[in-house]
């Protein structure tokens, strides 16, 4: 089964939290594993991260990484004030699951299939790993309740 994506594999489950450090520490608890390093999002100059189409040089984050399953992570985000997904998730609906995520190739393809057959809307787009990777955020709450997001090169 390869659905609009390519994929039914989930990749990741992010979260939106307020305090990472705290909550990280929870879940390593949970789990019964060590707590993960926190990692910074990046730079815009490598990230060039868009909010709803715009430039967005101030959008980061603080995120941390659990390994749930084979090629599974449960990925903790806590948003730095600034205008993006993450804080506008926060600001809305408070701490709680924000995104399920699935490795794709072709990006924008995927992107495209989604707006046609589904009305979604990429409310954030840009790279991570140094720029070797790219991620889009897409609404898709009116048919799947949650936002979708894209991993390429994951």
């Amino acid at each position: 089964m390869a659905g609009i994506l390519g994929t039914s594999t989930l990749a990741q489950v992010g979260f939106i939290v307020r305090d990472l450090e705290t909550t990280k520490k929870k879940f390593a608890e949970f789990f019964g594993v060590p707590v993960p390093p926190s990692f910074d999002g990046g730079k815009f100059e490598v990230t060039g991260t868009t909010v709803d189409g715009q430039p967005a040089p101030k959008a980061n984050c603080l995120m941390a990484f659990f390994d749930v399953g084979p090629n599974t992570q449960i990925e903790l985000i806590q948003p730095n004030g600034e205008k993006s997904t993450w804080q506008d998730f926060l600001d809305e609906h408070g701490e709680g699951i924000h995104h399920i995520a699935f490795k794709v190739e072709g990006t924008d393809e995927k992107i495209l299939a989604m707006e046609t057959t589904f009305g979604a809307k990429c409310v954030q787009r840009g790279k991570y790993g140094g720029g070797n990777g790219e991620y889009a955020y897409l609404d898709v709450h009116e048919d799947l309740k949650c936002l979708m997001e894209t991993l390429e090169n994951y």
